[in-house]
């Protein structure tokens, strides 16, 4: 899937992380079955780097990667690591999709320590919704959503604690409801 959403939205290079010289048959055998996909995208230059060197890499250089394809264990840690880079967890949306299905949520999950107390950014879960836009085609509405969200950040008035607001949950939702019924 990294290669094709990379040849669909005109990224030149694929990163591929792994950890081989330590973790060497599952990784290694990642690595091979990664280099055999690549074959089928001969314009993706494919690089490799260790987890350990691409952590410092997102740190010092982030907008150098468009797409990083790699294994449950190091893409939970690159998720939390690049999250940091754009305001936390409360921004980071995911997708993760088959040819027939998609399943679209926050990187952090359920935040169940936050239950009940409504103070959560919802931004990632609204931002899992463009995703999804985007998979399924929508792309006037995935491009909505993003530029509602954004506007939203923009004005600043109203935000949840981790961006130094007062706001609930649901009062960034209907913000940005607000936002894209204008």
């Amino acid at each position: 899937r990294g290669f094709e959403y990379a040849q669909k939205k005109g990224y030149p290079t694929v990163t591929l992380v792994h950890k081989a010289n330590v973790i060497r048959a599952t990784d290694g055998m990642f690595l091979r079955i990664a280099e055999e996909v690549a074959k089928d995208f001969p314009k993706i230059e494919v690089w490799k780097q260790n987890i350990d060197a691409m952590c410092m890499q997102l740190v010092k250089n982030p907008q150098k990667f468009g797409v990083i394809v790699t294994t449950n264990m190091f893409g939970d840690i690159v998720s939390d690591l690049t999250a940091q880079l754009v305001g936390g967890l409360g921004f980071a949306a995911s997708a993760s999709t088959s040819d027939s299905y998609g399943l679209f949520e926050p990187t952090h999950g359920s935040a169940p320590k936050y239950a009940g107390q409504y103070k959560v950014n919802p931004i990632a879960a609204i931002l899992s919704v463009k995703l999804m836009f985007e998979w399924l085609g929508e792309n006037k509405l995935a491009e909505a959503v993003e530029n509602a969200v954004k506007r939203n950040i923009k004005e600043g008035k109203v935000k949840t604690y981790d961006l130094g607001g007062t706001s609930s949950t649901l009062d960034v939702a209907k913000d940005i409801v607000r936002i894209l019924n204008e």
